[in-house]
């Protein structure tokens, strides 16, 4: 059984540099190199979220649907693009889009893709969690 937490690592957070990646490069002009030191990752990594090597084309196009997700996703880059890049702001706004799609239980349409055999139960009791927020679980 995958944790919220891993699915965020091994899909979510992928697609979401992808995504910001391609708004960089494209609306913003910005290098490669330079989205790589924004990003924290290494060129090679841009260069495969730009190509769509890496990072979930399905999710990507589900996370771009939700309109939240998408203002969310602009106002980053937007962010990023600016002379904010380095500060708490831009860190915090990536936190709260993360925990929006955890909130939204868009990260639960995710899990679900990963494993198919997810435990109704346990299912109920992690979206229980995570709509109520951390330590108030019935475990």
């Amino acid at each position: 059984m995958l944790l919220p937490s891993e699915i965020e690592t091994k899909t979510l957070i992928p697609a979401l540099r992808a995504i910001l990646a391609k708004k960089l490069i494209e609306e913003h002009k910005i290098r490669e190199e330079e989205v790589s030191k924004l990003l924290g990752v290494t060129q090679a990594a841009i260069s495969n979220y730009v190509r769509g090597t890496r990072g979930d084309p399905v999710l990507i196009n589900k996370l771009l649907s939700v309109k939240e997700v998408a203002d969310m996703l602009n106002d980053i880059a937007n962010n990023l693009a600016s002379k904010m890049a380095y500060t708490p702001a831009s860190l915090s706004k990536f936190i709260g889009l993360c925990n929006y799609i955890k909130s939204s239980l868009l990260i639960c349409d995710i899990h679900h893709k990963l494993e198919s055999n997810i435990d109704e139960a346990v299912c109920k009791e992690c979206e229980n969690m995570l709509l109520k927020g951390p330590g108030n679980s019935s475990f």
